[in-house]
């Protein structure tokens, strides 16, 4: 299935997606209609914390009559709009060591103007560090900033880098600490985009303090999930999508999620070791090599129509615009 928050007349419900038929289904409604509890699809939370019951009565429901909307006649919310929390994964070996690259290119450019720039660009890439073929490497971002598909993302004052990043996220189900990797899969309620977008150029002046990004990575709408989550029963293995970013129509990278250096059940192992990892999480994977402005020199501009395409899930589409 794929399941959406939406907003219809000035409320926010839960409804599945029928990307066929063009069309969503209120399952809270539907729910009451044949006189069944709706607590279940008061919230995209609601629905996780109901586990395998809540999954199968939203796909009984769908069997049913309605009732349904026309898909393009609600707005889509982010689908998790309040996770319980975020963490974001580096998982792609391409993307690190390009990234790195990027980095140093936004160094040579601050010193050297936009020659110094494409030189270092076009320099080799380091190796890959030892370290993230040891574990996951992971940090915890800001929950609270989630956005969702089409929403315009109002840039920070104290950046004039824009940048988007492709991830493919994962949402956690039931409440565990120490899972099992063999048993990971479980705790696993469906998969969405993630764009994580990044003031480069902040984010660039806070690495150096060595705590991870901050301002770079933390500004209102900067966490964009979406159009909808999908479960893992449709999805299949997430490590089988071919992915492609667009800015305004012009595609700017392909790729593939084939080349994590580590599985989402490995990340949920390592990351619930004597921690509990609580249903409603979101996974970020980490960006798919190629599919960030930093690693091939092409950074937003105001106006852009950014979108994310990631097969068997859908299109992530957002704008950005600079402030003043």
């Amino acid at each position: 299935m794929k399941l959406a928050t939406y907003e219809l007349d000035g409320a926010a419900r839960v409804g599945v997606v029928d990307t066929q038929k063009g069309r969503l289904l209120d399952l809270a409604a539907a729910a009451a209609r044949v006189g069944w509890d709706p607590a279940p699809f008061a919230s995209m939370l609601a629905l996780i914390d109901s586990d395998e019951m809540g999954l199968e009565l939203a796909q009984e429901l769908a069997q049913g009559a309605g009732p349904w909307a026309a898909l393009d006649k609600v707005k889509l919310l982010a689908p998790l709009p309040r996770p319980r929390q975020m963490r974001d994964a580096m998982s792609f070996e391409t993307h690190i060591r390009q990234s790195g690259r990027g980095a140093r290119a936004l160094e040579a450019r601050a010193r050297g103007g936009e020659t110094a720039f494409a030189a270092a660009l076009a320099a080799p890439t380091d190796p890959l560090a030892e370290v993230y073929r040891r574990m996951p490497i992971y940090y915890i971002t800001n929950r609270l900033i989630v956005a969702g598909p089409e929403t315009t993302v109002r840039w920070p004052r104290y950046s004039q880098e824009m940048d988007y990043e492709l991830e493919i996220a994962a949402v956690t189900r039931r409440t565990r600490a120490s899972i099992p990797e063999a048993e990971a899969d479980d705790h696993i309620f469906g998969y969405t985009i993630f764009n994580d977008f990044s003031a480069r150029d902040r984010q660039r002046v806070e690495m150096a303090g060595r705590l991870g990004p901050a301002k770079g990575k933390s500004f209102d709408g900067a966490n964009v999930l979406g159009p909808w989550i999908v479960t893992p029963d449709e999805l299949g293995d997430p490590q089988t999508l071919n992915v492609e970013v667009r800015v305004n129509g012009e595609t700017r990278a392909k790729g593939t999620t084939a080349d994590m250096l580590f599985s989402f059940p490995q990340i949920l192992a390592y990351a619930s070791q004597d921690e509990t990892i609580h249903a409603g999480e979101v996974f970020g994977s980490g960006t798919v090599g190629n599919c960030c402005g930093l690693e091939i020199g092409r950074f937003l501009k105001h106006g852009d129509v950014i979108e994310l395409h990631v097969d068997r899930i859908g299109v992530l589409r957002n704008r950005v615009v600079a402030q003043g």
